[in-house]
């Protein structure tokens, strides 16, 4: 990874520069290994995880095109995280209502916390890196 900065005269942190194509399957990946983790807490087969994880993946797309709409760049940084986050968590328990599947208030927090540790934890390592090696420190 390599750092991007901007050199207009207000501060701003480094962002990461991470192939957004890299970034979107990373976070694709980080959806499913979220759904084999729940169905593994369940004692249940991890390979159902694509099962379990469409709605969210529906979800974690649709994050990543609000943010590209809104900003015209990659949600490579911690607040484009935010927002994928908070979209594919609100997006796919959407789709798994629609389709009748469990939505169940415990499942929301479990699944707020979990993806926040996938979608946002990636990102904050990658941006503390950028900013490590960024010059002058």
């Amino acid at each position: 990874m390599t750092t991007s900065t901007s050199t207009s005269s207000t501060p701003t942190h480094p962002v990461p520069t991470v192939s957004p194509a890299v970034a979107f399957l990373l976070d694709l990946v980080l959806v499913v290994v979220f759904a084999a983790l729940g169905r593994a807490a369940h004692g249940e087969a991890w390979t159902g995880a694509p099962q379990t994880a469409w709605p969210f993946l529906i979800g974690c797309a649709l994050g990543w095109a609000v943010w590209w709409a809104a900003r015209r760049v990659a949600p490579i940084s911690l607040s484009g995280g935010v927002v994928v986050w908070l979209v594919t968590v609100a997006g796919g328990m959407s789709v798994r209502a629609l389709v009748g599947q469990g939505t169940h208030w415990s499942f929301v927090i479990v699944s707020l916390v979990t993806t926040a540790v996938l979608l946002l934890g990636w990102r904050a390592i990658a941006a503390r890196r950028t900013r490590r090696s960024a010059p002058g420190r």
